[in-house]
């Protein structure tokens, strides 16, 4: 399969729901529908479609209303204007009520290129998985983003799918079936675990690949629930490789990082490196040139690699 952006998932998956019979299905979005490509779904089912203009916590607020009236409201936008402009509806009138709102956050992380720091979003798990009654998935790829999308249209309370921009490889078999609250392991490993999530994944793919030509047997995760978090799936690997690599598009702080290690300081410690955005904020570039930058690469995580490996002999 070619290469796709996970942001692709959010149309498409809209679309399919409701022409499966999920009348409860709504879109709102805020001025971004060709971005975030909800524009499928407003050319598809246009009296289920509204356009809130640059109004990001009203947005929030009318989905939580829609929620409350029986719907299945999909709030949509960048994720820097999901998380970080409408945080005080999310918390307030979403999370604290425990409503049904579904926020599919497009453009997440470096990898919005250009647009720069100001929208370059490298806070939101930490920010969506502090809330209680949030749930937050992170996909791969694209066929696991419209399994992202799938599951929290069905499962009750608030969900955070994060998304990118910019399209990466297919990582998961077309046939391959997603839950919530579970981890996959990609490639089996005896040496250390690279676990990883949304767009660093393929990378922790690739790393695993170049370790290999050095006798390196790296084992890698796919962590798509950051919360609930699959705790079990971790440990096993850690007990077996006694060494980790955590790898995000995201800062180390409050994030997938984060949540490896409490959950290794809790049941298996071993050495950790964490891959991530370093308490810096984002800056303008290419994607490719700012993974470079800010330390990303599939590189960048063998290294880390190494080093977890020596912490651990």
């Amino acid at each position: 399969m070619a290469d796709r952006a996970t942001r692709e998932a959010v149309g498409a998956t809209l679309v399919a729901l409701a022409a499966e019979g999920r009348d409860d299905i709504v879109s709102l979005d805020a001025d971004l529908a060709k971005a975030t490509t909800t524009v499928k779904f407003k050319a598809a089912y246009p009296n289920r479609f509204f356009d809130m203009g640059i109004a990001e916590q009203n947005m929030m607020g009318t989905a939580a209303g829609l929620a409350v009236g029986g719907k299945t409201p999909f709030a949509s936008t960048f994720a820097v204007f999901a998380a970080g402009r409408a945080y005080d509806q999310i918390r307030n009138s979403i999370c604290y009520a425990n409503l049904g709102v579904k926020i599919a956050a497009t453009h997440a992380g470096i990898t919005v290129g250009p647009d720069g720091g100001s929208h370059q979003m490298v806070e939101d798990i930490a920010l969506m998985r502090v809330l209680p009654n949030m749930q937050v998935l992170v996909p791969a790829d694209f066929g696991s983003a419209c399994a992202a999308i799938r599951i929290a249209s069905e499962a009750p309370g608030p969900f955070y799918v994060r998304l990118g921009r910019v399209a990466v490889p297919q990582v998961h078999a077309d046939d391959a079936a997603f839950e919530l609250g579970r981890s996959y392991v990609l490639r089996e490993g005896t040496d250390v675990t690279l676990i990883a999530c949304g767009g660093m994944v393929w990378r922790a793919l690739a790393s695993a690949d170049a370790l290999a030509t050095e006798g390196v047997s790296a084992e890698v995760i796919d962590a798509m629930s950051l919360k609930p978090f699959d705790v079990a799936t971790l440990v096993n690997s850690a007990a077996k490789t006694g060494a980790v690599v955590s790898c995000e598009e995201h800062s180390v702080i409050g994030g997938l990082g984060a949540a490896v290690a409490v959950a290794l300081s809790e049941n298996a410690p071993c050495p950790l490196e964490l891959v991530g955005v370093h308490d810096v904020f984002g800056t303008s570039g290419e994607p490719d040139p700012l993974m470079v930058h800010f330390s990303l690469t599939s590189d960048d995580i063998a290294a880390a690699a190494r080093r977890a490996i020596a912490r651990a002999s």
